[in-house]
């Protein structure tokens, strides 16, 4: 069997497939070369970068699976390929630590300032430190604040277990799931279980210190306009999900106005090149798109496919 993995994978992913018998190609194929050149291929490995949408699966007749290498799988016509016949498979829980761990760095950078500090000391640390210091001095410690969690499936409740363990009050959203029993690991082995019961998106935005978005796009906006006028004052958002499900226009006037303090991002709308002025604004911390990017995360991926793949030809 011929795999094509097209945006990456861990080392000892491709070394358990080769071990199986497959023949494991990783030079990356360009977008529009994939009509050529995925026709030679039994399946295919992407993560966020490449597309398989409905035109690419008829033309490629050959092809018996799609994986993704990660939980959305916005850039696959999932149930189109299902329906002509081809296994889709993702590694849904493999990152989500490494993604509720970024969430949660974009906070601290934030409500301590750490981003826009980190901007301001190359240039002005060694002639202005002393009003530098007078500007970032006024950060805010996380326990006792209120979490709000939007989407709350493996990621939001690995990130409302963070929350937990920093003592903060972790309220969360989500339609399809009205309760979870999130189980906390301590470092030498002690166990806690804390329930916790979804509630509506109104009483959430009213509560929260914090929001944290962790769904996938579903083709609008959930935070716009109306949304961020429910917010607290001062409110802190961040969005390690997909670029879109925030308004990117209403959230900059969001913070123009005071409303939100300030934002981390880890996604765009227009991934890989999104607005400057999103890039440029001083109460944005940023990051290219990189949840999932940790070694512990791409090993247990890469070998979650892995197994996947020889378990499907087996």
């Amino acid at each position: 069997m011929k795999v094509l993995v097209n945006d990456g994978m861990h080392a000892t992913g491709k070394e358990k497939l080769e071990a199986a018998g497959f023949e494991v190609v990783t030079e990356k194929v360009e977008q529009d070369n994939l009509p050529t050149e995925l026709p030679n291929y039994d399946a295919i490995i992407v993560r966020s970068a490449t597309k398989v949408r409905k035109e690419l699966i008829d033309q490629c007749p050959n092809l018996k699976v799609i994986m993704r290498g990660g939980v959305g799988m916005d850039n696959i016509d999932v149930e189109y390929a299902r329906s002509k016949g081809l296994a889709v498979y993702n590694t849904p829980s493999a990152s989500s630590l490494s993604v509720a761990e970024l969430a949660f760095a974009h906070i601290f950078n934030i409500a301590r300032s750490v981003s826009m500090a980190n901007r301001a000391m190359p240039a002005e640390g060694n002639t202005a430190f002393k009003s530098l210091k007078k500007s970032y001095s006024k950060g805010m410690e996380l326990r006792g604040k209120t979490l709000g969690i939007i989407g709350f499936g493996r990621i939001g409740q690995e990130t409302a277990k963070v929350g937990l363990g920093l003592g903060m009050q972790v309220v969360a959203v989500d339609p399809f799931i009205p309760t979870a029993a999130l189980k906390l690991e301590i470092f030498d082995g002690q166990c806690l279980t804390v329930n916790i019961d979804t509630i509506a998106m109104d009483d959430m935005l009213a509560q929260a210190d914090f929001i944290s978005l962790h769904i996938p796009f579903t083709g609008k906006a959930v935070l716009s306009t109306e949304e961020f006028a429910k917010m607290k004052d001062g409110v802190i958002v961040v969005n390690a999900a997909r670029g879109g499900t925030i308004d990117e226009d209403a959230l900059l006037a969001a913070i123009e106005s005071g409303k939100v303090a300030g934002a981390g991002l880890d996604v765009f709308i227009n991934e890989p090149t999104p607005r400057a002025d999103l890039l440029k604004h001083s109460k944005i911390s940023l990051s290219p798109h990189i949840g999932a990017s940790t070694v512990e995360a791409q090993e247990k991926i890469g070998l979650e496919l892995a197994d996947q793949l020889i378990e499907h030809f087996a």
